[in-house]
């Protein structure tokens, strides 16, 4: 049972890893993270407005 534990928690860093990584191909993306801004697929929060787009289009950029 214990190794069950281990193998999630190597699963989910490697996970967090690849994520991770796969953000810069875009260049949207990296220019609205770079502006402190987040990507978010649909509306953006009521706080907030979106200021662009990511991963190709896909989601929008919002900012403050």
């Amino acid at each position: 049972m214990r190794i069950l534990y281990v193998l999630f928690a190597v699963l989910f860093l490697l996970l967090q890893a690849v994520s991770g990584s796969a953000d810069p191909i875009f260049a949207d993306t990296a220019e609205c993270r770079s502006q402190g801004n987040f990507c978010r697929v649909g509306a953006c929060p009521p706080t907030f407005t979106a200021s662009g787009s990511c991963h190709g289009g896909l989601l929008k950029c919002c900012s403050k």
